[in-house]
């Protein structure tokens, strides 16, 4: 990982890798085949501008709140086998990606607050993390009720 000098580095760091999560669902919701995955994943990179925009924010203001909630994982997209990216995968190829990646980012943001510099942007991205732990789980959710169910 990268070494940060600065918690501005961190924030700039993190800003990008949600850049890149708008990105990347955005060309999902494009290339999807149904209308309803195309919403699935319009919705994630609207949640993910959210994401970059609340970091840009904490960037300029220095401020932030944090949740305390406790987010659930069911596992599921831990014991599936690694997709490659395509203009024309499937539907279950779409979420196991969508999983694989909120899980990397939830790690990143764990990292992240390991090395943040002050006890408060630790907790900005511990808070991050949670919010990576949501969408995973969003993720599972619609995975078991439209892949897992239909076999």
């Amino acid at each position: 990982m990268k070494e940060f000098t600065s918690a501005d580095d961190i924030l700039d760091f993190a800003i990008d890798a949600e850049q890149q999560a708008v990105n990347f669902y955005t060309r999902l919701a494009k290339n999807a085949k149904t209308e309803d995955m195309r919403e699935v994943f319009q919705q994630f990179a609207k949640e993910e501008i959210r994401h970059k925009t609340r970091l840009t924010s904490i960037k300029e203001t220095r401020l932030f709140t944090l949740s305390k909630e406790k987010v659930a994982d069911l596992k599921i997209g831990d014991y599936l086998v690694t997709v490659q990216v395509t203009d024309d995968m499937s539907y279950q190829d779409a979420l196991i990606v969508a999983m694989k990646r909120e899980k990397a980012a939830y790690k990143l943001y764990n990292n992240l607050a390991a090395k943040s510099p002050t006890d408060d942007l630790r907790k900005v991205f511990l808070s991050l993390a949670q919010e990576e732990a949501k969408h995973k789980l969003r993720f599972e959710v619609e995975y078991d009720e439209h892949i897992l169910s239909e076999n």
